[in-house]
């Protein structure tokens, strides 16, 4: 393996962690919080996912500079072109979508419950949209 590919590899898994991290643990265990209200964990989510998006982009960064300064096959150029793409579809589309719905939300606007957030790429909720998600009563763990 040369530099190029250890690199490449390392960088990855290092996004990975930081993505599943949040996704899956930061971003649902902050509304079991006591105290946190909808508002505060839109405000807070909002400024983790800005900083994990600064974050990813430089991570993507560094993924395709490696790549293309190594001598990866085929199929490594399509899967690190493939993940970029869903990078910036997320960056361009699906984040300025659910900034317009807590927004709203911040504002004051009562809406009802939004499914956006299914389409952000490693998000906790990519379960069956038709479960509903299971909340602890008053903040107390189940």
């Amino acid at each position: 393996m040369n530099t190029a590919a250890a690199t490449a590899g390392a960088v990855t898994f290092v996004w990975l962690g930081m993505v599943l991290a949040i996704s899956f643990l930061e971003a649902p265990l902050k509304f079991r919080a006591p105290g946190v209200t909808i508002p505060v964990g839109l405000a807070i989510g909002r400024l983790v996912f800005r900083a994990l998006n600064a974050v990813e982009t430089v991570l993507a960064v560094v993924v395709i500079l490696a790549v293309a300064l190594g001598d990866a096959p085929a199929a490594v150029i399509s899967l690190t072109a493939a993940v970029a793409a869903l990078l910036l579809a997320q960056l361009a589309v699906v984040r300025p979508l659910l900034n317009r719905r807590s927004d709203r939300v911040l504002a004051g606007e009562e809406l009802p419950r939004s499914r956006s957030h299914l389409w952000r790429p490693g998000s906790p909720q990519g379960r069956r949209p038709d479960r509903p998600r299971r909340r602890p009563a008053h903040g107390v763990s189940p």
